[in-house]
Parts: structure tokens; C-alpha cells; sequence
């Protein structure tokens, strides 16, 4: 309950010192450096990522981070137990990078502005038109050379069976021909979900997996791509 307590006004705190890098970032777009704006924000919101799995008392453990290619845009796709997972995945990736996220958090203070600048696509699954804008604005962002993350279940499994992936979701990586790097979350549930929303200190594993290309993929090979990359990102949780 302590942990609780303490835990959402440091985050909320947190987020208001934050917004003193923009005028930082200002500086910079008006000086024109795009490639220094783009490090600093994402040394900035790496930092309040990592501040927040800090004061949630998660022990995480990474495996795999050397599967990451060098200097190449790529699409993370993870699987998704928990709201914990995005700053998780800013956290422990050393690499500037937008997520899909679902459109509620458009509307959430502070969260919302890292996550446009940080160049987040806010999709509304409830409308399918909207669902597909949002899939070729992720696309044109990977075309651009800025990586993005994905969770293709859609939506939060809170520590219980995973969804069913969305094939829809790769259209991200086989259109403009980008490597996904699989990535297995686990455990990141026990931090909130489980517990009735209360903050609770647990273990976190992510398992970053080996990149799969998808320049050569033959016709069969892409149809085939969803049940593979779930089967990777699965297969340590069973």
C-alpha cells in the first residue's frame, strides 16, 4: 500500500520537472538540429521510464539485448500484460523508438506529449478505417528511419491468456521491409494488474529474441510470419 501511496504523485511529479526539456527541445527545432532533438528526447523520456519502473519496485532481468541490430530501423513486437509494458520497453531499449498505443492515452497529461514527441501513433481499434490510417502512418515513421514497438494482441492479457496476434499488425514491418525483433514480456501483471491495481515490487523478464528479416520473405513465408513471431514471443511463457 506504501509503494502505492508513493508511487502516482513521484509520477505525476516526475512528469511535470520533465516538461522543462521542452525548452530544450524548442532550442533545438528552431536551431534546426533534428538528429540532436531526437537523441535528447529520448535520453529524456529514457530516464522518466526508467524513474518510473524504479518506484514500482519491478526487478527486471533482459536477455538478448545484443540481438538489437546496429544503426537499422526495426519493429518491435512484444507481447502485452500490462499499462507497465511501454515504459518497460522505453526503459530497457537504448534506441528512439514510437509505439502504437491505444487512443485513450491521447487524452492522459503529460504522457501525451512525450509520447507525440517520441512520435507515437494513437490508434482507435474500435474504428476500422482509423485502425488502418494509423497502420500506414507507422509504416510511413519506419519508411522515415525511426524505429517503432507494437503489441499485436491489441490489448492487455493482465497475466491471463494471451490474444490472439492481429495479422494486420505486420503490415508495419513487411511493407517498407524492416527486421522484427520478437521481444517476451513476463511478469510485468504482478506489478499492478493482479493486484487490484495497487502497486505492487515483483520480478520482470524481457527476452529479446534474434531479428527476423523480412527483405526475401517468399509469399508463403509472410503468411506464415504471424504464427511465427507469436510462436518466438510465446513460447518462453508456456
Amino acid at each position: 500500500m506504501i509503494r502505492t501511496i508513493l508511487f502516482y504523485p513521484a509520477v505525476v511529479l516526475s512528469l511535470f520537472v520533465s516538461l522543462l526539456a521542452l525548452i530544450r527541445i524548442k532550442y533545438l527545432e528552431l536551431r534546426g538540429k533534428t538528429k540532436e532533438k531526437i537523441i535528447f528526447i529520448h535520453k529524456v523520456t529514457r530516464g522518466w521510464a526508467r524513474f518510473v519502473m524504479k518506484m514500482s519496485g519491478a526487478e527486471i532481468t533482459v536477455k538478448g539485448l545484443e540481438n538489437i541490430p546496429d544503426d537499422q530501423t526495426v519493429l518491435f513486437m512484444a507481447n502485452h500484460q500490462s499499462f507497465f509494458d511501454i515504459p518497460l520497453l522505453m526503459s530497457v531499449i537504448d534506441v528512439p523508438k514510437g509505439f502504437i498505443a491505444k487512443k485513450e492515452l491521447e487524452n492522459w497529461p503529460g504522457i501525451s506529449t512525450w509520447m507525440r514527441y517520441i512520435r507515437c501513433i494513437f490508434m482507435d481499434r474500435a474504428n476500422l478505417r482509423k485502425s488502418a490510417e494509423a497502420i500506414v502512418e507507422g509504416i510511413n515513421i519506419l519508411k522515415s528511419g525511426y524505429s517503432m514497438v507494437i503489441f499485436p494482441e491489441g490489448t492487455r492479457s493482465k497475466g491471463g491468456e494471451p490474444h490472439e496476434f492481429k495479422s494486420g499488425s505486420f503490415k508495419l514491418a513487411l511493407k517498407p521491409k524492416v527486421p522484427i525483433v520478437p521481444i517476451t514480456i513476463n511478469g510485468t501483471y504482478k506489478l499492478l494488474e493482479r493486484n487490484g491495481n495497487k502497486i505492487k515490487a515483483d520480478k520482470v523478464e524481457v527476452i529479446i529474441h534474434p531479428a527476423i528479416d523480412t527483405k526475401s520473405l517468399s509469399k508463403e513465408e509472410s503468411s506464415s510470419l504471424p504464427e511465427k513471431v507469436e510462436s518466438i514471443i510465446l513460447s518462453p511463457l508456456k
